[in-house]
């Protein structure tokens, strides 16, 4: 296991692990202080538990070496988890807009005043959380990694929503006990829209899309230092887990025999691997410079 999926499985612990003790306190929180947007941050802090837990099994499972039947490695579990952890933002995201939409129509007595420290200590901690594990993310290139950050973010979002509805609620009194619920609902809506900001690349990744320009720029620059090579044309790029999968038109004299094109080749791709170490599998095609 090399040290960028260590360090993504490391990280994923502390989600489960934050995420696990966050509903407790939201669930607890919310029902003891008659806050529905805090037991409904408390649903989407569960399914955040639930969904790191993918994200752990993702990370392991992709970083299983290539073999027979997956001679480019277990890298595409990564956004195949990443579809199922959107699919518990949205989840949750229906279920807290559904009994948000039942509590506006029901009367209800008023948030209980403590529920705004308990969620002003909670916003803190998950945005402390989302940058810690986005940065994670940059570092191993991983979009599993990516939708588990956003989800500390999302359950930030809820926590700022519930804040401002019981603010809401206790500063004008009776008659607006209902803002606790809107401010709930309004959440839903927030994270529904990052559902789709986390779907999205993870699309591109399953799709082979073209999302790579600076590092195709990268691997033109260093492939230039390698002995032999004169230029490059066709360089294409597809992520497979942290990995990016790499094939490469590498430009070198007519003259030389086959045998010394073939070893400008192994050397480029021993070239490329030091210079960028993010790169697995590297195809080079050799081309003729006349």
């Amino acid at each position: 296991m090399n040290t960028h999926t260590e360090t993504a499985i490391k990280t994923t612990y502390f989600s489960i692990l934050g995420n696990t003790a966050l509903a407790l306190i939201k669930g607890a929180a919310g029902y003891f202080g008659n806050s529905y947007a805090l037991i409904a941050d408390a649903i989407e802090s569960t399914t955040d538990i639930f969904s790191s837990a993918l994200v752990l099994f993702g990370l392991k499972y992709s970083s299983r070496p290539a073999d027979e039947n997956h001679p480019y490695g277990h890298g595409r579990a990564e956004p195949l988890i990443t579809f199922l952890v959107v699919g518990f933002l949205i989840t949750s995201a229906t279920i807290i807009a559904y009994e948000s939409i039942l509590n506006i129509g029901t009367p209800h007595a008023l948030p209980k005043p403590y529920t705004l420290i308990v969620l002003g200590a909670i916003i803190i901690w998950k945005e402390i959380s989302f940058r810690l594990v986005m940065k994670k993310s940059k570092e191993t290139n991983s979009s599993s990694l990516k939708a588990d950050a956003w989800h500390h973010r999302s359950d930030a979002i809820t926590s700022v929503a519930a804040f401002i509805g019981i603010s809401i609620a206790l500063f004008f009194g009776k008659g607006y006990e209902s803002a606790d619920d809107w401010a709930a609902l309004l959440a839903s809506g927030f994270i529904l829209y990052n559902s789709y900001l986390i779907f999205r690349p993870a699309l591109g990744e399953i799709m082979d899309e073209h999302l790579y320009d600076d590092l195709v720029e990268e691997i033109r620059k260093v492939s230039l230092t390698s002995a032999g090579i004169i230029g490059t044309e066709k360089c294409y790029v597809r992520k497979a887990g942290m990995k990016y999968h790499v094939d490469l038109h590498a430009i070198v004299d007519a003259n030389i025999t086959v045998k010394e094109g073939h070893d400008l080749a192994h050397q480029l791709i021993d070239t490329l691997h030091r210079e960028i170490p993010q790169l697995g599998h590297i195809l080079i095609h050799i081309e003729p410079n006349s």
